[in-house]
C-alpha cells in the first residue's frame, strides 16, 4: 500500500520496472507557488515530464473535496492545452506524489489543470470484485447512468472532470450519431476512427512495461468492433494500479480489461484536443470505479462474452465486458451496427433475427421478425438488448451472460400484416366452443382469415368474456407489466420468463374477464375465492404476490401470421357466457 513512511524520489524514465510505492506530498503541505513536474505520454509509449506550477488550492470544492489548481507547461501543452487522455497523469513535488491530473477549464486559453489529491485517490481499493452481476445496483445505474461530466464553479467558469475520450472503431456513423446522447449524458465522449483497434492478441503482456505517466486503454469491446476508454496511470504498488482521478462509469466493483496503449498523435482543438492512441496489449483488469478514480490488478483476466453476429454472408465477432447497464447498450450498438454496415439503411426492410443468449443458468432463444419503412433495425437491435437487460438486472449471480451468437437475415420488402378485425358470436353456454376469425390484412390490401376455436369451461361464471386479439409486442409489454410487480425468486424463473417471449410473427388472443387476479410466484391466480383474495390482499407486495390490474387472465390462444411476416395490431370484443 502506498504510504508516507517510504522514502523514495522520482524512478527515472528509462527501461521499465518493477514499481514500489512512492512517498506522498500530503495536501496539507500544498501552497501556491511551489513548482513540481508531471509525467505523461506525448508520442509512442515514451512517459515524459511537462511542468507544474501550483496556483492554490480550492478547499471543499465538493462534498469533502478538495482540489489543487495548477498551470501546466512544457511539451505541446501550450498548444494542446490540457487533453483528454491526460486524466490521471502524475504530479511531484520534490519527488512525492501529489496527485493526478483530472481536471480543466473547457476552452481555457491556459492549460489551467485541477489535480486530483493522491490521498483521495488511495481510498479506492483495487480489490476484485465479488458477485458483481448479484449486487444490488444503485440508483444511478438503473437510470441509465446519467453521469454527466461533474462541474465545480470557480468564479464565471466551471471546473469540469476532463471528458474521457471513448474510441469506437468498426462502428458505423449512423451508430454513433443515434447512439451519442446516451453515451454523453454517462460522461463519455465517444470518437470514431481516432485510435487504433482490432483484435489485441490474447495473452496477457508484461507489467513491468507499465510505469506511472502511461497511457492505458480501458477496453469495453475488442474484436472487429472495438471500444476503448483511454486514461493515464497514476500510481504503481506492486499488482495494484491507481489512474485517470476522476470515475470513468461510477460502477463502483466492478471487472473491465485492460490494456497498455501508445499514442498516435495528438489533435489540438479549440474546445478539447486529445491523443489519438492504440491499444497494445493486455495488462490486467479495473476492480475499482470510484468518483475519484479507478484502480485495478495488473496480471489478472476480466470475464469477458464472446459475441457471433451473422449478416448475410458476413460474420462480425468480439469479446464484450459483463455489465448490467453497459451490456445492453453495448450489445445493441454492436447488431445495430452489423446491421446498418451490410444493409441499406433507407425504404422498406425486413429482418429476421435467430440466435441464442446463453447465460450461466440456461439458454434463451432467439426468434423473431421485424419489419418497417423507417427504424425497422433501431428495433431489431432493442428486441435483442431488452431481455439481456432484463436478465442482468435481475440481480442473479446466475444469469451472467456466457455468449451470444446471431444470425440476420435481411429482406427488401416491408412483411406486415395488421390486425383488421375478429369476429365471434355474441352469446354461448358454458361447455360450448367460441369459434372466433381473425382477419388479417397485408399491405396490398389483401387479407387473411385465420379460425381458432375457445371452449367455454362447463360451469363457468355468467356474464361477459373479453377477448383480445394482439401483436407479441403488446402481450409481452402486459407480461413484463407484471412482472416488474412480483420480483423473480430465482435464475430459472426469470429464464423462463425470456424464453416464453412471443415472436412477433403471430397474434395472441387473451381469454380475460374484468376481475381482479393475483400474480404469486410468477403464476396468474385469476378471480380467487374472497377468503384467499382477502389474504393476497393483506400480503406484503413487492414480496411473494401482486394484484394485477390488467384483468383476469383465462386462456390465451395462438394465431399464426403468414411465413416471415411481422403481426401488428389489437382488437378486443366481448361475448356474453349465458345460462
Amino acid at each position: 500500500m502506498i504510504t508516507a513512511g517510504l522514502a523514495l524520489g522520482l524512478i527515472p524514465l528509462t527501461a521499465p520496472t518493477a514499481f514500489a510505492a512512492p512517498e506522498i506530498f500530503p495536501l496539507q503541505d500544498v501552497r501556491a507557488g511551489q513548482r513540481g513536474v508531471g509525467r505523461t505520454v506525448f508520442a509512442g509509449s515514451r512517459v515524459e515530464e511537462f511542468q507544474v506550477e501550483i496556483l492554490g488550492v480550492l478547499h471543499n470544492l465538493g462534498p469533502r473535496e478538495s482540489i489543487i489548481l495548477a498551470r501546466l507547461s512544457g511539451g505541446p501543452l501550450a498548444t494542446t492545452g490540457v487533453m483528454q487522455g491526460m486524466s490521471g497523469s502524475p504530479v511531484y513535488i520534490g519527488g512525492k506524489l501529489l496527485g493526478a491530473v483530472a481536471l480543466s477549464f473547457p476552452q481555457s486559453k491556459e492549460a489551467i489543470a485541477g489535480i486530483r489529491p493522491i490521498e483521495d485517490m488511495l481510498r479506492v481499493p483495487p480489490q476484485p470484485p465479488q458477485n458483481i452481476a448479484s449486487a444490488t445496483p444503485s440508483s444511478r445505474s438503473l437510470a441509465a447512468r446519467s453521469l454527466t461530466a461533474r462541474a465545480f464553479t470557480a468564479g464565471d467558469s466551471k471546473l469540469v472532470e476532463i471528458a474521457t475520450p471513448v474510441s469506437f472503431l468498426g462502428f458505423t456513423p449512423a451508430t454513433l450519431d443515434h447512439f451519442a446522447p446516451q453515451l454523453r449524458q454517462m460522461g463519455l465522449d465517444p470518437r470514431q476512427g481516432v485510435s487504433g483497434g482490432g483484435t489485441i492478441p490474447d495473452r496477457l503482456g508484461d507489467p513491468k512495461q507499465l510505469e506511472p505517466g502511461s497511457m492505458i486503454s480501458v477496453q469495453l469491446i475488442s474484436g472487429d468492433m472495438s471500444v476503448g476508454a483511454d486514461g493515464t496511470i497514476t500510481a504503481i504498488d506492486g499488482d495494484r494500479v491507481y489512474a485517470f482521478g476522476h470515475r470513468f462509469l461510477s460502477e463502483g466493483s466492478t471487472d473491465l480489461p485492460f490494456a497498455r496503449a501508445e499514442v498516435v498523435a495528438l489533435l489540438p482543438s479549440l474546445s478539447s484536443s486529445f491523443k489519438i492512441s492504440s491499444a497494445r496489449e493486455w495488462m490486467g483488469t479495473i476492480t475499482s470505479d470510484r468518483d475519484v478514480a479507478v484502480a485495478g490488478l495488473t496480471g489478472r483476466r476480466a470475464s469477458l462474452i464472446p459475441i457471433e453476429i451473422r449478416v448475410g454472408s458476413i460474420t462480425y465477432r468480439m469479446n464484450m465486458i459483463q455489465d448490467r447497464v453497459m451490456t445492453p447498450l453495448l450489445m445493441q450498438m454492436a447488431v445495430f451496427s452489423s446491421i446498418d454496415a451490410t444493409e441499406r439503411s433507407v425504404g422498406a426492410q425486413t429482418y429476421s433475427i435467430r440466435g441464442q443468449l446463453d447465460f450461466d443458468g440456461g439458454r434463451v432463444p432467439i426468434d423473431d421478425v421485424y419489419s418497417g419503412d423507417v427504424g425497422a433495425a433501431i428495433i431489431a437491435s432493442a428486441g435483442i438488448a431488452s431481455p439481456i437487460a432484463y436478465a442482468l438486472q435481475s440481480g442473479f449471480d446466475a444469469l451472467k451472460l456466457k455468449s451470444v451468437t446471431l444470425n440476420v437475415t435481411a429482406v427488401e420488402r416491408r412483411s406486415q400484416q395488421q390486425v383488421v378485425d375478429m369476429i365471434a358470436p355474441r352469446t354461448v353456454r358454458p361447455g360450448e366452443e367460441v369459434e372466433l376469425t381473425v382477419v388479417l390484412g397485408a399491405q396490398n390490401g389483401q387479407e387473411t382469415s385465420r379460425r381458432v376455436k375457445y371452449r367455454v369451461p362447463t360451469g363457468a361464471q355468467i356474464g361477459p368474456l373479453n377477448f383480445t386479439i394482439a401483436d407479441a409486442t403488446s402481450t409481452n409489454v402486459m407480461e413484463f407489466q407484471a412482472a416488474v410487480g412480483t420480483p423473480q425468486r430465482s435464475p430459472r424463473q426469470v429464464l423462463s420468463l425470456l424464453s416464453g417471449l412471443r415472436s412477433n410473427t403471430k397474434a395472441y388472443v387473451r381469454v380475460w374477464r374484468a376481475e381482479p387476479s393475483y400474480t404469486v410466484e410468477g403464476r396468474d391466480i385469476p378471480d380467487p375465492p374472497p377468503s384467499l383474495a382477502l389474504l393476497l390482499t393483506r400480503a406484503q407486495v413487492g414480496f411473494v404476490n401482486t394484484m394485477n390490474t390488467r384483468g383476469a387472465k383465462v386462456a390465451e390462444i395462438e394465431v399464426p401470421g403468414a411465413a416471415g411476416f411481422v403481426v401488428t395490431g389489437t382488437k378486443t370484443i366481448q361475448v356474453e357466457v349465458k345460462e
